[in-house]
């Protein structure tokens, strides 16, 4: 709302300044209060960037290819499951945690660079307001979408949160043996971009509804023969393959459903996940607390599972 009226390259090159000004931000502070602050504005560029980037690739491709554009785009999270993590931890132990923010800050300035060689002009294609955000709200398929989305994040953070004390108690794995079936768990999540996006291309609602099917699988195998080592890193790798499938087709149906307002929808999509993330770590961390680690993992099976059927009952109309 507040950039309606700029070239969205331009909104783009800001988002990513503020990506780089948060780093340098971060590494440079003195204080806990300059260290909020950089995540805060880190904060804004990553909210608006996810804001923005289905309606961006709508803009930049054919609506045939808009699932395999959002792939290519959703692979870019998988990539840094894998290795920013670990490499961060590595130059943090090495030469100290305010270097990691400064090659951080230099990553940014490079996709900055290319960001300004490569985007075209993109005029505003509408006046995005409160009003209209309310519109697109009250679009029946995006209130189905959003619901999958608030189930399947909420479901997701609640268990997947708590893998690492699960894997050290049921299984007994060692922190090498962890590390390894998490970086299998990134692993999952590459090819899980992929293929969400083929799946989404042929059918949406097949690739909208499996995903969360499959994630609900892993928590009911890792509930209930997740005291084999094999078993469970094979159940956390297909987590990581079901949740890497997952933006692809929602943002996809998102934009389908609203070609017209796709910045709006991509903002509301953004919102209710950031509202599912806090209600699921509040929620799982309730459970974990009572109940312990398997009640997350159990809330997780049936919120997917429930994703799931809306998807089945309520998706998209129309195969890909």
């Amino acid at each position: 709302i507040v950039t309606k009226r700029l070239d969205r390259r331009l909104v783009m090159w800001m988002l990513t300044v503020l990506l780089i000004v948060s780093n340098l931000l971060a590494a440079f502070a003195s204080s806990l209060t300059m260290l909020l602050l950089a995540r805060v504005v880190l904060g804004v560029a990553l909210g608006g960037f996810w804001s923005m980037s289905a309606a961006m690739a709508l803009r930049l491709v054919p609506m045939r290819l808009m699932p395999r554009a959002m792939s290519i785009i959703l692979t870019g999270v998988s990539v840094a499951t894998v290795t920013a993590a670990p490499v961060g931890a590595y130059v943090g132990d090495v030469w100290g945690w305010r270097t990691a923010f400064m090659i951080a800050a230099v990553v940014g300035a490079l996709a900055l660079l290319v960001q300004l060689a490569t985007i075209p002009r993109l005029p505003p294609a509408g006046v995005a307001s409160v009003r209209t955000l309310l519109e697109v709200l009250k679009r029946p398929m995006i209130r189905a979408a959003l619901l999958v989305v608030l189930l399947v994040a909420s479901g997701h953070f609640a268990g997947f949160t708590y893998v690492r004390p699960y894997l050290e108690v049921v299984p007994v794995l060692p922190i090498e043996t962890i590390s390894l079936v998490l970086l299998g768990y990134g692993i999952g999540g590459f090819f899980g971009n992929f293929a969400g996006g083929f799946m989404a291309e042929r059918n949406l609602k097949a690739a909208v509804a499996l995903a969360p099917l499959l994630i609900a699988l892993s928590a009911l195998v890792l509930l209930t023969l997740g005291a084999s080592p094999v078993t469970a890193a094979i159940a956390v790798a297909a987590w990581g393959f079901a949740f890497g499938a997952v933006p692809v087709g929602l943002q996809t149906w998102l934009v389908r459903a609203a070609p017209d307002e796709a910045e709006s929808a991509g903002g509301l999509m953004v919102a209710t996940f950031q509202v599912a993330i806090a209600l699921g770590a509040v929620f799982g961390g309730l459970l974990v607390d009572h109940a312990g680690v398997a009640s997350a993992f159990a809330y997780c099976g049936i919120a997917t599972l429930l994703a799931a059927l809306v998807a089945v009952l309520m998706g998209p109309k129309r195969a890909g």
